[in-house]
Parts: structure tokens; C-alpha cells; sequence
């Protein structure tokens, strides 16, 4: 027999836990069981056989250890399964969550680093072999590969690791990107084991690093032992032709969309082979919330990012973000919105003042308003909204979240073209894009690779997964450390360890207040501000080394007379005008 949740904790803020109890013709037994502190409120049957829910509830007193679950029918022999229930392992105040104080390293797992070759391939699995020559084969790396390299997130200034999902994917094909899921509760045994992912996360946390574990509700792989025999028919969104999401977010709350459109958009399939879960089965909606408690229960864990967050029924998000919040009061979580517009981006946020009858219970969300406008500003010229115009038009709407300083921002990650490409390979404009990641508000994203200036344009998107060069004991060069990577290299590595680095020892650059002035003539020009220290940021973002006089600053530079500009160490004596190189920007500390 399999059970779901695996195991159970006494003392959680939710009283129940509803076990799913998959094994052959179970579904007609009539369960028992005596535990004190256990009893059974209510047993589900669906159509399949081969299921039955008991729901659970624990009393806060229950006594901690195994007991047995009898199964009983007439004519049949009677059945028996062992369940555990644990005592509370991490104190929930212990757990410091993400915060905009964190610096987050992105990483896909199969593609950073090789530690254990032992488990590159296994015969029993849909997907077998490594070959680093094909994007779309699997390519070794694990946990041990990334564990082994803690030390190097720490130096460039790192204070949380993303991990793209790393539970088990046993698909016939792309397998390696990890976000089609086919068991809830087994680390991919091609990354490590559960016990190796659980050390991993208190290796992390030795070193002062967070971790992050990337969530799929969605949609999960076609070969999940689930989706091989569906608990019921409307487990998942059924057609009797495939039926794709059109990827329209705005349909959600788009005043003018058609019924059509908007089931289209959440029930559609998000690819042929990822069924679409309907959350609104509460079975199902049960068990994806207890799975996402179970993992942070079982590994003391930092945070969540979830994946396609605008395509699960949204009610169904709201009550998974309340739950978590309830469970734990400082975990932090995010929501992927790839999505166009302010409007429609902000709304996905929690206590969001334009959706009076709805709460998403979300704190905060992957930012690509900004990232859209960080783009503009380093790569079209200003206009009355282009160009670095865009920027300051995003941030001026901050007003439509609660806490904008909750938001992920980033320059790529893995869906998106690399950010050393897409600036043309221009390493001026490189800097200004990691001082604008590194001081702007909100919890910075970086994306492997991108410290080194790794490179490749979405075309397609497996080109911008490449390996980290060194990860393997084959690679030619090892770009981990600075003597294997060139000047070049070194030069940019270095530019994003010093302002990264610099920002961890900084609070005004991680939740000090931010002023901004309207950009002119690609000047731009804000300043992070707390009790005890202002930092000035400017940028010429512009093909011409030009001078600014810094006369309508007045309001934050009366009283300094000098300052130092962190990435270079260079000493500024007079203010009055500061002097820019193309594309140049300038972190300058303010001094008395």
C-alpha cells in the first residue's frame, strides 16, 4: 500500500491531515484505529477501487509514534498499515523565511555542477543516460555537485539558493528541468535521496545560506503514478480533444472576458505531457497543500517559489496561501507571473486594494514589470516612456502592492534569454544592470552563469541551460574559481561579489526607504536611505560620456560633502558634478 502524506507531525496549526491510501480494491474497507490523541473524522471514496481518504484529526495532545490503521470487509482478509506521527523537528520561530535582506542564486540542478556520477542514470527509470552534448538530455548534476559549492554562493555574496524543482521527473524525455513532476514525496533519485536533500538544506543553513524549493500545482508529468490511475475523472481537466491554455493571464480579471477564454486560460493543458490538476477537487486540493507543508516540515526549508502561479484555480491558491501562513508565520513564498501590465501583475499580490472580494494570501511575486523596464532602459534610448523611462514608470506604480519590497526582481532566469546576450555582450552595461538588481527595492535574482557572463538567446530555451564550466571533472576549465576564468570574466565577477557583498552589510540598500527623480536625457538618479546611511545611484545610460550637474538632488545631498563609489573604491571630493562614462553607473556612499 502507498500512504500520502508519508508521515504526520502532532502539534501542527491545522488539526487534521487527510491520508491518501492508494492499494488494490481499498476503497470499500471500512478503516479503524485506536491512538490517543487520533481519530478518524470522515473516510472519501471516489470512483477508482483502488483509493480511500481518511481524514485525521490530531489533537494537540496526540501521543508521538506509530500506530495501525485496520482495514475490514466482509468475506476479505483484513488489512494493516503502519502510520507515523512525529514530533515537531524545527521550531516554526526559529525559521528566518526570505526576506529583502536575501541575494538569490537561481541554479538548475542537473545542469551546475556533477557530484555523485553514480547516480547519473538509473535502469529503471523512463529517461536513461547522460549526454552533455544534447540540451534536451539529462547532464548529471546533483545535490552533492551544488553542496560541494557552497562556499562559492557565500563569496559572490549569496544568501539563498533556488533550486529549479527537484522532486522526481520520471519522464521518457526533458526530463532535466524538473517541472514535471511524477511523485510528491521523493527527491529525484537521479539529484540525491530525500535523507540527501535534507542534508543539503542544514549544509546550507550552516553557511548562513536560505533555501528555496521551486512548487508546481498546475500540472504534473503524464507518467505521476497518479496520473496512471486517476483516483477520479476529474482529478485533472479532461477534453474530448487536447485542449491548450492560451496563456492569457489578463483573462482572470479582465472585465470584458468571455467564460471561454478564462477556462481556457486555467484549465488548459500547459503542455502535452503535463495533465492540468483540477485544484477544485478538494482530495486533490487537500493533498498539494499537505505535500507543500510536509517538505517544510520534514526540512526545515526557507521559502517556495511557485511555478505558473496565474493557471491553478486561484481560489484554490488563496486558501493554499492561507494555510501556509497559518503553518508558518515566516516562511516566505513567491509567485511566477509572467505577465504584461502593472494592473494585471499586482493584482496576483495579497491584500491587493483592486480585488475587494479576494485575498491571494501571496506576499509576493517574480517582478517582470521590472524586468521588462530594465531592459528598455539599458538598450533603448530614453523616450517620454521608453528606455529608462520605463523603469521609472514601473516603480512609480509600487503604489498597487501592499509590499513591493516583497517582490522577486531579476535580470533572466531560465525561461528568458541571458541577460550578457541580450545587452549585446556589453560589460558597461552589464555593471549598470547588476546596480540596478543589487540596489533597486525588492529580493534580487541571479541566475547562474550570469556572474560570469554565460551567454545564449532563448532559441530555444535549452541554449540558455548550459552547464556551468568546472562542474564536471572533465571540463577543460573550472570557472568556480578566478583562476580559471578569464580577465574578462573576473572583472564582471567581481563587480557583482563587490555590490553583493556590500548590499549584505547595508541595510539601507535592503529595506531602507527608496526616492527616485523623472529621469532626463538617460540620467537616472535614486537614492536607498535609512537612519544611518544614504547611497546615491546614477546612471548615464546613454552611448556618450556626458557630465551631470547634480543641482536638483539638493534635498538628499545638503550636508555631505563627499563620497566613495563602492564598486571601485573611488573617492569623490566634490558633488556639485559628477562626470559619467557611457553607460556608467555609480554606488556612492554619502559622507559628512
Amino acid at each position: 500500500a502507498r500512504v500520502e502524506p508519508p508521515c504526520w507531525w502532532v502539534g501542527m496549526a491545522h488539526p487534521t491531515v487527510e491520508l491518501l491510501i492508494y492499494d488494490k480494491d481499498i476503497r470499500d474497507f471500512e478503516p479503524s484505529l485506536q491512538h490517543p490523541g487520533v481519530q478518524i473524522l470522515e473516510v472519501t471514496r471516489l470512483q477508482n477501487p483502488n483509493y480511500q481518504f481518511i481524514l485525521l484529526e490530531v489533537s494537540p495532545g496526540a501521543q508521538v509514534g506509530t500506530f495501525e490503521i485496520f482495514f475490514k470487509k466482509a468475506g476479505v482478509p483484513e488489512r494493516t498499515i503502519n502510520y507515523e506521527l512525529k514530533a515537531r523537528h524545527f521550531s516554526p520561530d526559529t525559521r528566518q523565511g526570505l526576506t529583502s535582506a536575501d541575494f538569490i542564486y537561481l541554479l538548475m540542478p542537473d545542469r551546475f555542477a556533477n557530484g555523485d556520477p553514480s547516480n547519473d542514470s538509473f535502469a529503471d527509470m523512463n529517461q536513461v543516460g547522460i549526454n552533455r552534448d544534447k540540451m534536451y538530455f539529462r547532464h548529471g548534476g546533483d545535490l552533492k555537485g551544488i553542496q560541494d559549492r557552497l562556499d562559492y554562493f557565500v563569496e559572490l555574496g549569496a544568501t539563498a539558493l533556488w533550486l529549479n524543482p527537484v522532486l522526481e521527473n520520471d519522464e521518457h524525455y526533458e526530463s532535466y528541468h524538473g517541472y514535471a513532476v511524477t511523485d510528491h514525496y521523493q527527491i529525484d533519485k537521479r539529484f540525491g535521496s530525500n535523507e540527501a536533500y535534507v542534508a543539503f538544506v542544514e549544509a546550507c543553513h550552516a553557511k548562513g545560506l536560505k533555501v528555496v524549493m521551486d512548487i508546481i500545482h498546475n500540472h504534473v508529468g503524464d507518467q505521476h503514478w497518479f496520473i496512471q490511475d486517476l483516483p477520479d475523472e476529474d482529478w485533472i481537466h479532461q477534453f474530448d480533444n487536447y485542449l491548450q491554455t492560451t496563456y492569457r493571464a489578463p483573462t482572470l480579471m479582465d472585465p470584458y472576458a468571455s467564460r471561454d477564454d478564462r477556462k481556457r486560460m486555467s484549465d488548459g493543458w500547459f503542455d502535452r505531457h503535463m495533465p492540468d490538476l483540477n485544484q477544485q477537487h478538494p482530495q486533490l486540493a487537500n493533498y498539494l497543500i499537505q505535500n507543500n507543508i510536509w517538505w517544510v516540515e520534514y526540512t526545515g526549508q526557507d521559502a517556495y517559489r511557485i511555478d505558473t502561479y496565474a493557471y491553478p484555480d486561484q481560489a484554490f491558491m488563496a486558501d493554499w496561501g492561507k494555510r501556509m501562513q497559518r503553518e508558518y508565520s515566516d516562511f516566505n513564498f513567491f509567485g511566477e507571473t509572467w505577465v504584461h501590465g502593472m494592473g494585471v501583475q499586482s493584482q496576483f499580490t495579497q491584500n491587493n486594494e483592486l480585488r475587494k472580494d479576494y485575498n491571494s494570501y501571496l506576499p509576493g511575486i517574480t517582478d517582470f514589470q521590472v524586468y521588462y523596464a530594465i531592459n528598455d532602459a539599458l538598450n533603448v534610448p530614453q523616450g517620454w516612456t521608453e528606455g529608462v523611462a520605463r523603469l521609472y514608470f514601473t516603480l512609480a506604480q509600487d503604489f498597487l502592492y501592499e509590499d513591493p519590497y516583497r517582490n522577486v526582481i531579476f535580470l533572466d532566469n531560465h525561461d528568458l534569454s541571458r541577460f550578457y546576450s541580450v545587452i549585446g555582450e556589453d560589460v558597461r552595461k552589464f555593471k549598470s544592470g547588476i546596480t540596478m538588481l543589487l540596489t533597486l527595492r525588492g529580493i534580487p535574482m541571479l541566475y547562474y552563469g550570469t556572474e560570469i557572463g554565460m551567454k545564449n538567446f532563448t532559441d530555444p530555451d535549452g541554449k540558455v541551460r548550459g552547464d556551468f564550466p568546472g562542474g564536471w571533472t572533465a571540463d577543460p576549465v573550472n570557472k568556480f574559481k578566478a583562476t580559471g576564468r578569464s580577465a574578462a570574466e573576473n572583472e564582471v565577477w567581481n563587480y557583482v561579489s563587490t555590490l553583493a557583498t556590500y548590499r549584505k552589510e547595508t541595510p539601507a540598500l535592503q529595506n531602507g526607504r527608496l526616492t527616485q527623480f523623472v529621469p532626463e536625457d538617460g540620467f537616472y538618479a535614486y537614492f536607498r536611505y535609512d537612519a544611518e546611511k544614504t547611497v546615491m545611484v546614477v546612471m548615464n545610460l546613454h552611448p556618450e560620456a556626458r557630465s551631470l550637474k547634480t543641482d536638483r538632488f539638493q534635498e538628499f545631498l545638503a550636508g555631505y560633502t563627499h563620497a566613495v563609489d563602492i564598486p571601485t573604491g573611488r573617492s569623490y571630493t566634490a558633488l556639485s558634478t559628477l562626470n559619467l562614462a557611457p553607460y556608467e553607473a555609480l554606488v556612492l556612499e554619502l559622507k559628512h
